[in-house]
């Protein structure tokens, strides 16, 4: 007669079990991970054991585990070869709640380096639960003749029964629930369901997980198939991180790239490194050849995959990435950063922070890297990715510029190229303070304003053609010690003591003038004035203050409520015959003087690309021009 121990949780655990089921796992998915994982734990020890006492014989080429499912009984079967366990290890590790045999072992094991164990918790056992609505364990240890069956559908308790299992390892058997709105544990009754979330989550566990997978083969002497069953070693047990450099070709890291990141293109660039020292870690990093369709949308999510033993944690670890490198993909590899109760989110820890900062270096200097040393495949990077860098300058007012403002490049009016601000600097004569710069939609369009008309000739002018070009370059503000100079400004001006003394005499001479001028244009304008910046082009606008013509566009063209408006300055060329006209105009025709004025400002606002209130009023105020002519 078989004897059969019926057992109840202890209260706390009844609690524990219950918000196990429902809070602590987000993820349904995570249950064959743990058991996997727990799995792993028990052939580690094994191995480990008979490494230390000769009556142990272990070949660790024998050591496996299998998983299988059975669609009719809805079942899924999680069985190893390894230590086992007793029918008090039974009780004590399945009856009490968070009280973990992985952890009790390495404690006593702690001063071998060597021993690496992945479940430390006592709770990922539990996580069948979420899947199951009875869950069996059929368990026989390396050190007792006899086998136990514990059973248990949840809270109310278990039961312990005698096995005539012969073997020493544990056969989890998992029930699964019926399907409900919310979930459809029938999925989970499939070849391609099962090697999926083995692959995703433990690919990289050390030892072979088998599972009896279809094939089909065509029939000897025919054209037709057949279809027959076998045994496959599913995970791939060794990490390509973990491997030596020298022996791993570009086809295998393209590979592994394409495979883990489902990107078809090659990677741009791969880092491959293992760091020791206060925190240690595997890294394999790629930057991708070109930005994902989403990656400047609030739907991409950054992050690398966060293995621990070869057991992936995080699908993405944004903790490990600053925005500004949110680019870069890959995986890391360690044992020193805690995670939470249910391995699926990381504790802040000082740890992270040291990984965090170790990556950020590396990525930087391997940037700076191909800056010097690979310039093609930097403006490739660039192309794809400059962008962010900027944004990283501009986010958080300029508290990482320091990082980035190397990295960064613009379009050099005097080398017709991308240029970085080192380069720019470094061809500066010792007298020059300034790095003068332009903003607009295109080179073709910036290179055409009339205010870098007059500038470009005595000074190289940077074009900035991205919309968060010139908030980045304000955050920055300046630049081993030269300071950054809108030649768009009002106040910029390269003229000499004498020809600004001329100027300002002309402005004198012609003040009301320029004053009615400005009362035509109702308060559009700051001020107008005679200027000798201009060479062939008739007006221009400037602004002063801190927004310029471009940021005005930038923000007005967001979504939001939120518009501004640059403090224009109408600046008219002194030396231009349009001059002489409006002289003229203003003594003898007072209403052609009024048309004249507002529409040269019409003209200087069409070219800085800004939009026209009323383009109707143009439209008839230039036919009523020449009508009169």
């Amino acid at each position: 007669m078989i004897k059969m121990k019926k057992r109840q949780f202890k209260t706390e655990s009844k609690r524990i079990l219950d918000l196990m089921i429902n809070s602590i796992y987000t993820n349904k998915e995570i249950f064959l991970r743990e058991l996997i994982s727990n799995s792993s734990d028990a052939l580690d020890k094994l191995y480990y054991l008979s490494l230390t006492n000769k009556d142990i014989k272990v070949n660790k080429d024998d050591l496996f585990i299998r998983v299988d499912y059975n669609k009719d009984k809805r079942t899924i079967t999680i069985s190893d070869n390894g230590t086992g366990m007793t029918e008090e290890e039974l009780e004590n590790n399945l009856g009490v709640i968070a009280e973990s045999g992985s952890l009790k072992f390495k404690e006593e094991n702690k001063e071998q380096n060597d021993v690496n164990i992945i479940g430390q918790f006592g709770v990922g056992f539990y996580s069948a639960f979420m899947v199951s609505d009875k869950v069996t364990v059929e368990s026989k240890s390396y050190k007792d003749d006899r086998a136990t069956i514990w059973e248990s559908a949840g809270v109310d308790g278990y039961t312990l029964s005698p096995s005539d299992k012969k073997d020493n390892g544990t056969i989890i058997t998992l029930h699964l629930k019926e399907d409900t709105e919310d979930y459809n544990y029938s999925e989970l009754l499939s070849e391609y369901k099962l090697r999926g979330i083995i692959k995703k989550y433990s690919d990289y566990i050390s030892y072979p997980i088998k599972m009896e997978v279809e094939n089909n083969r065509k029939k000897e002497d025919s054209d037709e198939y057949e279809t027959y069953k076998e045994v496959i070693t599913i995970n791939s047990m060794i990490p390509l991180w973990k491997r030596n450099k020298k022996d791993i070709t570009e086809e295998e890291y393209n590979n592994f790239y394409s495979d883990k990141f489902f990107d078809y293109d090659k990677p741009l660039d791969v880092l491959h490194f293992n760091i020791e020292g206060n925190v240690n870690y595997n890294a394999l990093l790629y930057i991708p050849s070109h930005a994902p369709y989403d990656y400047y949308s609030k739907e991409y999510e950054k992050g690398l995959q966060l293995y621990t033993n070869g057991v992936l944690i995080m699908d993405k670890c944004s903790e490990l990435l600053p925005d500004y490198f949110s680019f870069v993909r890959g995986v890391i590899d360690t044992e020193d950063i805690p995670l939470n109760i249910s391995r699926e989110a990381l504790q802040d820890d000082k740890n992270i922070k040291l990984i965090a900062k170790s990556i950020e270096s590396k990525v930087k200097n391997e940037l700076l890297d191909l800056l010097k040393n690979n310039r093609d495949k930097y403006l490739e990077f660039y192309k794809a990715f400059g962008m962010q860098l900027k944004f990283g300058i501009y986010n958080d007012y300029g508290m990482h510029k320091d990082k980035l403002e190397d990295l960064i490049m613009f379009y050099s009016s005097g080398e017709k190229k991308l240029i970085t601000l080192d380069e720019y600097v470094n061809k500066l004569k010792e007298e020059d303070k300034n790095i003068y710069y332009c903003a607009g939609e295109t080179v073709d369009k910036i290179d055409m304003l009339p205010q870098v008309e007059g500038i470009k000739d005595k000074h190289e002018v940077l074009y900035l053609t991205d919309y968060v070009d010139e908030f980045a370059i304000m955050a920055i503000h300046e630049y081993k010690g030269k300071t950054f100079v809108n030649v768009t400004n009002e106040s910029t001006d390269l003229s000499t003591d004498e020809e600004k003394e001329k100027i300002n005499k002309e402005n004198t001479d012609n003040k009301d003038m320029l004053e009615e001028m400005k009362k035509v244009l109702e308060g559009n304008v700051e001020e107008v004035k005679l200027t000798n910046k201009l060479k062939s082009h008739p007006v221009c606008l400037t602004t002063t203050g801190e927004v310029s013509t471009s940021m005005e566009k930038v923000i007005n063209a967001m979504p939001t409520d939120e518009k501004i408006k640059a403090n224009e300055v109408l600046e008219i060329n002194a030396s231009h015959k349009i001059v002489d006209k409006l002289k003229d105009l203003y003594k003898n025709d007072k209403d052609e003087f009024t048309k004249y004025t507002k529409v040269i400002y019409y003209e200087a606002r069409l070219i800085e690309g800004l939009p026209i209130d009323n383009p109707t009023e143009l439209s008839n105020l230039m036919c009523d021009i020449m009508a009169n002519k």
